[in-house]
């Protein structure tokens, strides 16, 4: 008798177990594009930002370059992507991320809008550890800091404008955090060198700099 218990018990637990699989399966099949849909419509939110829907005709999303850790001045620390707002057939600006690593925390994740002429279309930070109060002023949440790149290029300021005021640059830095908007000041100033050297690939024009393509 204890042996039939354990041969019944046995055999609901495995019917259970294929009915509980079912139901997961058929949950997972039936939500799985909602939740692709729910990211891809937070992707799309946060591209939005800096370049609007009045810009571009195009889905960013599915206008891409991919790009690598070779691209050493962008810091990456994998592979990622970048996202071209089109009108018509030409590009008016891309969207490119980058890491500052010498946040005071860390790692710094960013993505930079660059026009097509250079001058930068919005900066936004994705992801920092650093301290609340403080270094997290680069978040648009907590600060309109990081707004103050807007319309910025190589070219204005100068070279030497692109520090913080305490390193006689022309971006204020935090109160008793200087490090972190260091950081994004100069990884913002990579970036733009970077989309001038590449800018044939990414906008279909004469590198401005250099040669260098995209990595």
């Amino acid at each position: 008798m204890i042996g039939q218990s354990i041969t019944r018990n046995s055999i609901l637990l495995g019917l259970f177990a294929i009915v509980t699989g079912t139901l997961l399966a058929g949950s997972y099949l039936l939500t799985k594009d909602r939740i692709a849909e729910e990211i891809r419509k937070a992707e799309e939110k946060a591209l939005l930002q800096i370049i609007p829907r009045a810009r571009h005709d195009n889905s960013m999303l599915d206008d891409t370059v991919p790009v690598g850790t070779g691209a050493t001045e962008l810091g990456l620390r994998t592979d990622k992507t970048i996202y071209l707002a089109k009108q018509g057939q030409s590009v008016v600006a891309a969207i490119i991320p980058a890491t500052a690593r010498d946040g005071y925390s860390g790692d710094i994740d960013l993505i930079v809008g660059v026009n097509a002429d250079g001058s930068v279309a919005g900066v936004r930070t994705l992801s920092h550890k650093e301290t609340p109060g403080l270094g997290d002023k680069v978040d648009l949440a907590k600060s309109d800091w990081i707004l103050s790149f807007n319309g910025k290029s190589l070219g204005s300021p100068q070279a030497s404008g692109w520090a913080v005021k305490k390193d006689n640059g022309q971006f204020d830095s935090f109160t008793g955090a200087t490090i972190t908007p260091r950081a994004v000041v100069v990884a913002t100033r990579k970036v733009l060198e970077y989309a001038a050297a590449n800018a044939e690939a990414l906008y279909g024009t004469p590198p401005s700099n250099s040669e260098a393509g995209v990595q």
